[in-house]
């Protein structure tokens, strides 16, 4: 995690500073006789033990800070969508393993992202984390919204924007993203947002119920090069939203269809979020400054041929999906579940060579 101060040199001063002995031949040591370095758990004429400072220095990579990433799949309702949900969540899980194999990382999905066990995830890792930690936690799926609240849909009870903040508040990790990829997703803004705390929803509000596309932009983002605008080798938040978001719209615009979502950022802890986070509505500084994840690793992927084969393939395999779809009312029932099935085998076996 960087710091929102990260560069910024003013008021700082050298880590040594006030611990520098003084300069030969200053008043402090004129006419003095050379002492002898204290030995081993003696204590120096100042009264501070060297030994206790040694052992407080040598215990601090132990304190490093760290990333908790969380990704859930919810329920698909329909086996293309099922299918669909669970691929971008392995996505997910492999590219984050790839990028910070020193992480702490979760992937839930299918029958193990119940609300019970996703309660205890987060409970668990409530006891885990300290102020310092990072968490990211990608919601992927359907949602509802009953004009009361947000609800994520799981197997068995769903669990509301309410019932999700009400978690995270008990998490000390102070840098806090969650990504809600789900229909309906903008109803869990005003739930989820807290000072400090970066949200991202697929939708503009409630009342965009159409299935998302935007988790399969944010995963393009987490693993195109190009997203890194400022090229530090690190993607941000901001910088993976504002990829996902074009990349949302325009496909949008080149399949010709009325956009059905519009993905919004807050992270100022007040508002119903923006399309557009920037200086003018002071939204985005914090986003700009959470790191969600390192390219280094991720490179060598990008770098192996057949992955980028498979990768594309995969790509126009669900872009060809989503067109079956949209033209499932004009075409013959019995036609249109054949495609479906052949892309689904297809995209099936794509995503095995894939997960190798």
């Amino acid at each position: 995690m960087r710091s929102m101060w990260s560069g910024c040199q003013w008021g700082r001063r050298p880590a040594c500073a006030g611990l520098a002995a003084p300069p030969v031949g200053s008043s402090s040591q004129r006419g003095r006789r050379p002492e002898a370095p204290p030995q081993a758990g003696s204590l120096p004429h100042n009264g501070k033990p060297v030994v206790m400072i040694a052992l407080l220095l040598m215990a601090l990579p132990a304190l490093r800070a760290e990333t908790f990433y969380v990704t859930i799949a919810g329920l698909g309702g329909e086996p293309e969508y099922e299918q669909q949900f669970e691929g971008w969540a392995k996505d997910l899980d492999k590219l984050l393993k790839q990028a910070e194999p020193k992480a702490n990382i979760t992937t839930m999905l299918g029958p193990g992202a119940t609300k019970d066990l996703i309660e205890a995830k987060l409970h668990d890792i409530a006891q885990q984390s300290k102020p310092d930690d990072s968490l990211v936690l990608m919601l992927i799926g359907h949602g509802s919204f009953d004009e009361s609240d947000y609800k994520f849909n799981i197997p068995g009870p769903d669990i509301t924007g309410t019932e999700l903040a009400n978690l995270l508040d008990r998490i000390p990790a102070k840098h806090q993203l969650v990504v809600n990829m789900t229909s309906c997703s903008g109803a869990s803004i005003m739930s989820l947002e807290k000072p400090g705390r970066v949200v991202i929803a697929a939708t503009k509000t409630g009342t965009e119920k159409n299935a998302t596309y935007f988790a399969r932009y944010w995963i393009e983002a987490l693993r195109d090069p190009s997203a890194d605008a400022d090229k530090n080798q690190e993607i941000s938040a901001l910088e993976a939203f504002r990829y996902a978001e074009e990349k949302t719209a325009k496909f949008f615009e080149t399949q010709n269809r009325l956009a059905t979502e519009h993905a919004m950022l807050e992270d100022t802890g007040k508002g119903e979020g923006v399309k557009a986070p920037g200086p003018d509505n002071g939204e985005g500084l914090v986003a700009g400054h959470f790191a969600v994840l390192h390219l280094g690793a991720v490179s060598a992927q990008l770098n192996d041929p057949e992955k980028l084969k498979l990768l594309k393939h995969k790509e126009e395999l669900e872009q060809a999906i989503d067109e079956l779809k949209y033209k499932k009312a004009s075409m013959d029932y019995n036609q249109y579940r054949q495609q479906l099935q052949n892309y689904l085998i297809e995209l099936a076996k794509t995503q095995e060579a894939l997960d190798k």
